[in-house]
């Protein structure tokens, strides 16, 4: 078929064909070539709010209105949650060789759930950063109706576990559009039809013995998450039982990868138990591995990932006597515990998080309370007393990504305070109207 005359406009069937053949081969010509040239045309990049968090329940099962709002951040709404749990069951021999008790990982995903769900954040203070805005001259009612279909149409039951994620062939290209805290609470169809569609949903949640993973994004992002796997390893008791370890997960969140990592290292205060942690670190990177999928360019290792996010009690504590760790923390003297922190010997270069990266800690060790109390263990307590130390961390790997916070939260749920980081991650987004625009100008 030849080209139209100049200025004269082609058929919509011709801009569709030409459309869908090239969207369908772009996005991964364009992970495999990575060509600057072709990523300036075709690629923008926007940001992603990301908000980690870490926590070591102790083995206790939480009530149902448990309040773990302050550890969630939700007056500043993120766009994804990766939270990891340690201790979710008890780390006993029945739990460990057995079948895994599931139960407190149905009443945790309640709780994160209804936190989550609870209020539509207000608009006047939320800036939405990843969707694309509103083409110019786009009117977002005219395609209400189609973006109310498509959310009804989803089912609201994450129960199984596995992940779910919207048919991108049969997504509306102009609802994509739409901003959509405009449907965030509810759906009116001429007052026909009305239901509360949950903003958050679960992508995807996992648990080894008593380490558990879940995450969870803003439902109009959850159509943009492809290639999402899982790989879990076990480096406790013989080395691979799973009272120790760790669970990654691997997605695609538009054209950038990401990999998060929550881990339960080796225990213990005496000399020399930090090199159990580290050979853990070694295992964990050594033997995660993401079952391949058929798309060239996907990251099969943790560090092949473009954006990487370590969190959980990685269980490194501070070379300090009981005593002299206790005169620190009444004088806050925070710099003076952290030049004894093991995990900051590790994040130097040639060690076991050689190119990782940590916030200031400007909080008091995470590490080990009375359980519901304000005090740290002493003498006194049945266990015995603990050096307090910061055993809940959260670490990042690769560019892109912006700290704006880390921090702890003073839930005295567990014998361990809960850890959040919020990050602002670049994302790279494929246009789609940008490849249309220059094919359609190859005509003129």
């Amino acid at each position: 078929m030849s080209a139209p005359p100049a200025g004269f406009p082609r058929t919509q069937s011709m801009a569709d064909d030409l459309e869908d053949n090239q969207m369908k081969a772009a996005p991964y010509r364009l992970r495999r070539q990575k060509s600057e040239i072709i990523r300036a045309h075709y690629i923008d990049v926007r940001e992603l709010r990301i908000c980690a968090g870490t926590w070591n329940v102790g083995s206790i099962c939480p009530p149902s209105d448990l309040d773990i709002q302050g550890w969630l951040d939700v007056d500043e709404p993120a766009d994804i949650y990766v939270l990891g749990f340690q201790e979710i069951i008890p780390l006993e021999a029945g739990y460990m060789i057995g079948t895994e008790d599931t139960r407190p990982v149905a009443v945790w995903e309640h709780i994160i759930g209804e936190t989550l769900n609870k209020k539509c954040p207000d608009k006047s203070k939320f800036k939405w950063y990843i969707d694309s805005p509103p083409a110019a001259g786009f009117n977002p009612s005219d395609c209400v109706l189609a973006m109310e279909n498509e959310l009804l149409s989803e089912s609201n039951n994450d129960s199984d576990g596995e992940l779910h994620l919207l048919d991108s062939a049969k997504s509306n290209t102009s609802a994509r559009r739409l901003q959509p805290l405009d449907l965030a609470c509810s759906v009116n169809n001429h007052n026909r039809v009305e239901k509360k569609i949950p903003q958050y949903v679960r992508v995807i949640s996992k648990q080894m013995v008593g380490v558990f993973l879940s995450v969870w994004v803003r439902r109009s992002l959850q159509k943009h998450i492809q290639n999402l796997r899982v790989s879990i390893v076990g480096v406790g008791t013989r080395g691979f039982i799973g009272n120790k370890g760790s669970i990654s997960v691997s997605m695609s969140i538009h054209e950038t990868h990401f990999c998060f990592v929550c881990c339960h290292l080796a225990a213990g205060e005496k000399n020399g138990d930090e090199l159990k942690r580290n050979a853990n670190v070694g295992e964990i990177r050594r033997r995660t591995v993401f079952n391949p999928v058929h798309v060239v360019g996907v990251s099969q290792r943790i560090q092949d990932h473009e954006r990487i996010i370590w969190l959980g009690d990685l269980n490194y504590r501070l070379n300090f006597s009981y005593e002299r760790a206790h005169e620190l923390i009444s004088k806050q003297d925070w710099d003076g515990l952290f030049m004894k922190d093991q995990l900051k010997n590790e994040l130097g270069k040639g060690c076991s998080f050689d190119g990782w990266v940590e916030g200031a800690i400007n909080f008091p060790p995470t590490y080990k309370y009375e359980f519901n109390s304000e005090e740290y263990v002493s003498d006194a307590t049945e266990s015995g007393r603990r050096t307090p130390a910061w055993c809940d961390r959260i670490l990042s790997y690769g560019k892109g990504m912006r700290r704006l916070s880390y921090k702890r939260t003073e839930n005295m749920f567990s014998d361990h305070r809960p850890v959040t980081a919020v990050y602002m991650a670049d994302v790279e987004v494929f246009c789609h109207g940008k490849l249309l625009q220059r094919a359609l100008h190859g005509y003129y």
